[in-house]
């Protein structure tokens, strides 16, 4: 997958070792707008699923101290740490064989026989490849081209959990 560049990777840094204390894992660090309407958005879950509100208010409220210290944003911004959703992305190679079975939504840096965005369902990571079933067909996609990834929920998805 893409390599995390500038503040996000910098507020990642920070950010993993806090929740890891907490038993939680980032998902994801996500930087957008600038200046005053910078919003800076940490992604946590726990790696069994479900985090809790008061665990996103703790990790909140220890990385805003953190990046007090290291003063990254040379004007104000809004912290959110929240759940990453049914929705999540997928950064490492790890993410694909986790969610082995489910489907996912992908986005190609460079198009792959003339496509750059593929949706199916996950069979696992071989050769460094996410391999994908589409309409019946494996379609495998190299892990250092992928330049974003998500699951994606489709009403079947949900009834089946329910019936689990």
């Amino acid at each position: 997958m893409m390599a995390r560049q500038g503040i996000a990777a910098q507020v990642d840094d920070l950010a993993r070792p806090i929740a890891e204390r907490m038993g939680l894992e980032v998902v994801d660090v996500q930087v957008t707008g600038s200046g005053k309407t910078t919003i800076l958005r940490v992604l946590a879950d726990r790696p069994d699923g479900g985090i809790t509100v008061d665990e996103c208010a703790k990790v909140n409220e220890s990385l805003s101290r953190q990046l007090d210290l290291y003063d990254l944003f040379p004007h104000a911004y809004t912290l959110e740490v929240s759940s990453p959703g049914l929705d999540r992305p997928l950064r490492t190679e790890a993410d694909f064989r986790r969610f082995a079975g489910r489907r996912v939504e992908v986005t190609m840096g460079t198009a792959i026989e003339g496509q750059r965005r593929f949706r199916g369902r996950i069979l696992g990571v071989v050769a460094a490849a996410a391999v994908l079933e589409i309409d019946q067909q494996q379609v495998h996609l190299p892990l250092e081209q992928i330049a974003a990834a998500k699951l994606t929920v489709e009403m079947e998805d949900l009834r089946a959990d329910l019936r689990a």
